[in-house]
């Protein structure tokens, strides 16, 4: 119910999601991560180095690495700070992108799900799935400024193929170091950015051949820099600002 009422655009704070900050015995800190509609992420990239900020900057100030529980695993933080010792630009390892199919999860039994063709209405369209701690469908398209992302990603997150709801990812690639992307996330919608969404993009633009290892995507909310060699683990690249403090206060 605090996810929900505190992420309503135009009556609260209004966000993409509600993190929960707390102590960890082996580490720097533990995420928790609510989406609007108040269900729980197993993992959220930009909201790794909103939390590797905060947990730099008030606790652990000076720190170049931290250890960040999530519900997808442990995640290091790099941390490069300003002039002023506050975490400005933050490198967090997303982990191993997941391919097979029902540990994705989707209905596809399948070592990797790619080029798959999904029917929503009477339109047809390719698409490729990874996890990266959380389930990601990636669309290729041609005009993504006029694509109708809220239309088509909204029935996709809820597919059949999709047995926990999936985040929807549609990309126009630019060239081979440079993709615009829109996001459908689960739970909340179309946002201005999303981290793993851009990392599961990554992964699937080079391993269909797309793009290289390091690639920038342009977000509406920015840009964010991703490598992927092909083997191994996910690095991304951003930046996270603190744009103000309050208080909650319950009345209960």
């Amino acid at each position: 119910m605090i996810a929900k009422n505190i992420s309503q655009r135009r009556l609260n704070v209004g966000s993409d999601g509600l993190l929960l900050i707390k102590p960890w015995v082996n580490g720097d800190a533990e995420m928790l991560m609510y989406n609007p509609d108040g269900s729980i992420a197993e993992m959220c990239g930009n909201g790794l180095c909103c939390a590797s900020k905060y947990v730099h900057d008030h606790y652990q100030k000076g720190k170049k690495q931290l250890k960040i529980l999530t519900g997808a695993g442990v995640k290091v933080a790099e941390i490069q700070t300003g002039r002023t010792g506050e975490a400005k630009k933050i490198v967090v390892n997303l982990g191993k992108p997941i391919f097979k199919g029902l540990k994705i999860p989707t209905t596809f039994n399948k070592a990797k799900v790619l080029n798959e063709k999904i029917k929503i209405g009477k339109q047809e369209l390719s698409f490729s799935a990874v996890s990266m701690g959380n389930p990601h469908c990636v669309i290729f398209v041609d005009d993504i400024k006029n694509f109708p992302v809220a239309e088509l990603g909204s029935k996709i997150e809820v597919h059949k193929f999709f047995p926990q709801r999936v985040n929807v990812e549609f990309v126009q690639i630019v060239n081979r170091r440079e993709l615009i992307q829109r996001t459908w996330e689960r739970g909340a919608g179309e946002t201005l950015a999303c981290g793993t969404g851009g990392a599961a993009v990554a992964v699937l633009s080079h391993l269909l051949g797309h793009t290289n290892n390091k690639v920038t995507t342009h977000f509406q909310g920015g840009d964010l820099a991703f490598r992927y060699n092909g083997a191994g683990t996910v690095k991304m690249t951003g930046e996270a600002v603190e744009v103000f403090k309050g208080e909650m206060v319950s009345h209960c």
